[in-house]
């Protein structure tokens, strides 16, 4: 969730990836997947998992530390130690692209006769909202009872059906042909039901399962949520065909989700409880908002009050769905005024640094991240170009002018010739690269193919070294699990240096850029490395109850944290198990996925309006 994608969060602690999106926004994604067709994305480390408190539960919960800062951007803070690529026996890299045709247009005829695999389901969970991440860090937010909002959308489930290029769940539901490839397709499917069937045997209804002593866990990163796992899950579950457990899910989240009422209501009150974050002299939204009162602040660990560019940078995409789904255009209206002064201020370099002020529209800190407080907003760049049917020509011109800033001034080559993504505190770099920013050899690869035709290569080429360096990360330790973070200095190399960098909390960023590399380029090499990585996730994670992260991933005798992630369930299972679909299961020219692997439609407005 978005909480979980912060760097640096401890063992014990573990993980919230911060992607650093509004925890209300992974909730919101959550909710979009069950409703919009299984597709949303919740967000898990920049989830804003506190914003749902319970009814029970209305005690603010303050969060200071760096510690839980770092957990909130778990989700979408992606560190960049793990953008490494693959070198040639001449030690050059090259890699061919697989075409991949987006057509402009789309007719407003059915492209099947066929009936959507999960018809019903499908539909049902195609009527409900987006997201917005904004991983908050550590603070307080209180949840009310929502009151009932205008449900009323322009929402047309038939016609976007027909807006789809493939049925979104392929013919034969992405079922390989491949004997070898479909069998280990399967042990995913079977992961993820038995990582299901212990949280819902000792945690249901609370956000994680702590399978060693086989009891539920809440947590002050949630801020009183209830059922993130459940939420998570609920596309995974879905996609993986498993009716009866999506069907167990659905029923929860109908009846006990402490939001009011249906899916889409859910959505729709959600995001209008969102917006007084917003109600700044920028528009630059602030960290954590209280759902009761709508006041708003910023995290007390940030620098002198600012706003998080992973958090307030990555709501691109589930605000315009929101807008799209409610045919209220005050989301999207919200989000393109943080673009619109994202593009007027100065940037040091052409980067933009982690922490600016929404009081004076300024940045803060001069420190920029690739992984931890910067990452998804980089992603929801390209994201946001592609989700607009390839139409959203200034966030196209923004994301490769950051990427061209990104390789002058912190894309190194370690002296072994791995490429990585160093970090940047006022033009002195730091030669560490965390987990986190191992997402970024997907996106790099997904926007090769609308770089300027030039560079298009050298694009491809630079996602392969990246996600290799990654992958390098995973095969120099023990466990074959790669550590939260790892250096290229003092003669390391992708290895951690830190004893508090070397556990592993089940994170996905490596498994999504292998993901990416298989769909674009078919290099075997990457389902391969997806196995690898389900081998270790067996050996060294999997315990009797469910799976667990590890402390130490470089020691032969593994000690766990006794923690499964809901991001495990909602993004490295899901990820897994599309790396070995065929490429039409959620195909890309329909699809894309959020910072928390919760997928949203392309919007084909030409279609849509027809």
């Amino acid at each position: 969730m978005i909480f979980r994608k912060l760097p640096g969060v401890s063992a014990s602690g573990m993980g919230l990836r911060l992607s650093q999106k509004f925890v209300f926004l992974l909730f919101l994604s959550g909710l979009v997947t069950l409703c919009f067709g299984a597709l949303f994305f919740l967000p898990d480390s920049v989830r804003l998992k506190r914003i749902f408190l319970s009814k029970t539960e209305s005690q603010p919960v303050t969060v200071g530390s760096e510690n839980d800062v770092r957990e909130h951007l778990k989700k979408g803070a992606k560190d960049p130690e793990h953008l490494r690529g693959i070198t040639s026996a001449k030690g050059e890299t090259s890699t061919k692209l697989k075409a991949l045709s987006r057509k402009p247009s789309v007719t407003n005829e059915a492209k099947t006769d066929k009936k959507d695999a999960g018809g019903e389901a499908l539909e049902d969970m195609m009527l409900s909202s987006s997201k917005t991440e904004s991983a908050s860090k550590d603070e307080k937010v209180t949840s009310s009872s929502n009151q009932g909002a205008n449900t009323d959308t322009s929402f047309d489930y038939n016609k976007f059906k027909k807006c789809l290029l493939k049925p979104p769940l392929g013919i034969e539901h992405g079922k390989p042909s491949d004997p070898q490839t479909l069998q280990r397709r399967e042990k995913v499917k079977e992961m993820m039901k038995f990582a299901w069937d212990n949280y819902k045997s000792f945690a249901w209804g609370k956000n994680e399962l702590r399978p060693l002593t086989r009891n539920g866990h809440i947590g002050n990163m949630f801020g009183g949520l209830r059922g993130a796992s459940i939420v998570d899950s609920l596309d995974t579950l879905y996609i993986m065909g498993l009716m009866d457990e999506y069907n167990d899910a659905k029923e929860w989240v109908e009846t006990s989700l402490d939001l009011n009422s249906m899916f889409k209501r859910k959505v729709m009150v959600l995001g209008e409880k969102l917006l007084p974050a917003f109600n700044t002299p920028t528009g630059i939204p602030r960290g954590v908002i209280n759902l009761g009162s709508g006041t708003s602040w910023s995290w007390g660990w940030a620098s002198a009050g600012s706003s998080i560019l992973a958090e307030f940078g990555t709501l691109h995409l589930e605000f315009v769905h929101l807008s799209e789904l409610s045919n209220n255009g005050i989301y999207t209206e919200k989000v393109m005024n943080i673009r619109k002064l994202l593009n007027k201020i100065e940037k040091p370099h052409g980067l933009y640094p982690n922490f600016l002020s929404p009081v004076s529209g300024n940045w803060v800190q001069h420190h920029v991240s690739i992984g931890g407080l910067g990452d998804s907003f980089y992603e929801y760049l390209i994201k946001s170009y592609l989700m607009s049917d390839k139409t959203d020509e200034e966030a196209k011109k923004m994301y490769y002018s950051a990427l061209e800033a990104i390789e002058a001034n912190l894309v190194q080559k370690s002296p072994g010739g791995l490429t990585y993504m160093a970090e940047w505190r006022g033009g002195i770099l730091d030669h560490k690269m965390g987990h986190l920013a191992c997402f970024s050899g997907g996106m790099v690869v997904i926007g090769a193919d609308d770089g300027a035709p030039e560079k298009r290569q050298h694009y491809l080429d630079l996602a392969a070294e990246i996600t290799h360096t990654c992958h390098e990360s995973y095969s120099r330790s023990a466990t074959k699990l790669g550590p939260e973070a790892f250096r290229f200095d003092g003669g390391a190399e992708a290895t951690a240096t830190r004893l508090s960098d070397r556990y592993y909390i089940l994170r996905p960023e490596v498994i999504e850029s292998y993901m990416y590399m298989w769909r674009l380029t078919h290099d075997p090499k990457y389902r391969e490395w997806g196995w690898e990585a389900v081998e270790a996730l067996e050996q060294h994670c999997r315990v009797e109850a469910g799976f667990s992260g590890i402390r130490d991933v470089y020691a032969q005798t593994v000690s766990h944290d006794n923690m499964q992630q809901s991001f495990f369930l909602s993004e490295t299972l899901k990820y897994l198990y599309l790396l070995f679909s065929d490429d039409d299961l959620l195909p890309l020219e329909d699809w894309v996925f959020n910072t928390e692997a919760h997928p949203l439609p392309v919007v084909r407005k030409s279609c849509l309006q027809g």
